[in-house]
C-alpha cells in the first residue's frame, strides 16, 4: 500500500499525462473524496497508509478523471451560491458566473411581498433553490424539457427544504404551463452555437447534456422564444433575467420589442464578458 504522499505523486503524474489543469490540486481533491478527509488531514498526515478499499477507490476515481470525466460527476456534488447540489450527466454543472442571476433575482424579489417567480430550464435547481433559500416569502415554478433534470431538481429541493415552495414541471419553455403571472422570470438557456460544441473541453462536450448546452443551431433560438413568450407570463413592470453567451449581447438586445419592454440592461461578468440581460416589461 502507498501512503498519502506517494499516492498523490502517482495520481498527479497520471492526471498530468491526461492534460488535466493543475493536476496536483485535482489529485488532492480526489484523494480527499476517496478518504472522506479534508486537505488539512492530508497535509498533516503524509505518512498515512491507504488501506486496500481506499487505494482501490482512489485509483478508480483518478482513472475516471484522467478520462476527462468532470470532477463533480465523480463526486456527485457541486457547490453553488453557498449550497451543495446533487449533479449528474443529466444536468449542467453549475458555473460561478451563473451566480449573477441569483444575486440579481434576490435583489429584485426581496422588494416584493410574497413574490412568485419562474425559472425556465431548471436543471439541477441551483438557481431557483438558491433564490428560495434567500427570499423566504417567495414561491416558484421550475420548468425543464428534461424529465431527468426535473427529477434531480426535485431531490435538491427536498435536500434544501424548499420542496413545498417549488413546483416543478416537465415543459418545453412555457409549453407545459397554464397561464400564470410572475414577478420575475429567470433562465440560463442553452446558448452555445452547435458549431462550437466540438471545440469545448472534453469534460463539457463529452459528459454534459447537449440539450442544456445548445439549441442545435446558432445559439439564439431558445433565447428568442423566451423573450417573445415571456410577456404573456410576466406582470407589467417586472423583469426577465437571463444568462447569454459570448458575443450575443447585440443580437439579444435587438430581440426586445421597444413597444413591450421599457428597459434592457446588459451586465458583464467578472471577466468583463457581457453575460446577463435584465429587461423590464413595460
Amino acid at each position: 500500500m502507498s501512503n498519502i504522499s506517494e499516492s498523490l505523486n502517482k495520481a498527479a503524474a497520471v492526471l498530468l499525462s491526461a492534460e488535466i489543469d493543475d493536476p496536483r490540486r485535482e489529485a488532492t481533491s480526489l484523494l480527499c473524496f476517496a478518504l472522506g478527509k479534508d486537505r488539512t488531514f492530508l497535509i498533516a498526515h503524509p505518512e498515512y497508509e491507504l488501506d486496500r478499499d481506499e487505494a482501490d477507490l482512489f485509483d478508480s476515481v483518478v482513472k475516471r478523471r484522467a478520462n476527462r470525466e468532470p470532477f463533480h460527476h465523480i463526486t456527485g456534488v457541486k457547490e453553488f451560491y453557498g449550497l451543495d447540489f446533487i449533479v449528474s450527466p443529466d444536468v449542467l454543472i453549475p458555473r460561478p458566473e451563473t451566480e449573477m442571476l441569483v444575486a440579481k433575482s434576490i435583489n429584485i424579489l426581496s422588494l416584493i411581498d410574497k413574490p412568485v417567480f419562474c425559472e425556465i430550464g431548471v436543471g439541477s435547481g441551483c438557481i431557483a433553490i438558491s433564490i428560495l433559500r434567500h427570499v423566504l416569502p417567495a414561491t416558484a415554478v421550475g420548468l425543464d424539457i428534461s424529465e431527468a433534470a426535473v427529477a434531480i431538481a426535485s431531490r435538491n429541493a427536498t435536500n434544501h427544504d424548499v420542496q413545498e415552495r417549488l413546483r416543478l414541471v416537465n415543459s418545453d419553455i412555457f409549453g407545459g404551463l397554464k397561464h400564470q403571472s410572475f414577478d420575475l422570470i429567470v433562465s440560463n438557456p442553452p446558448y452555445i452555437p452547435v458549431e462550437d460544441i466540438a471545440s469545448l473541453q472534453p469534460e463539457v462536450k463529452d459528459f454534459e447534456p447537449h440539450l442544456a448546452l445548445t439549441d442545435g443551431a446558432g445559439g439564439l433560438s431558445v433565447i428568442e422564444k423566451i423573450i417573445i413568450e415571456s410577456p404573456r407570463f410576466l406582470k407589467s413592470g417586472c423583469p426577465l433575467v437571463m444568462e447569454i453567451g459570448i458575443g450575443q449581447a447585440g443580437a439579444v438586445r435587438a430581440m426586445f420589442d421597444p413597444d413591450l419592454w421599457r428597459s434592457v440592461e446588459i451586465v458583464p461578468d467578472f471577466q468583463a464578458i457581457p453575460r446577463m440581460v435584465c429587461a423590464v416589461l413595460g
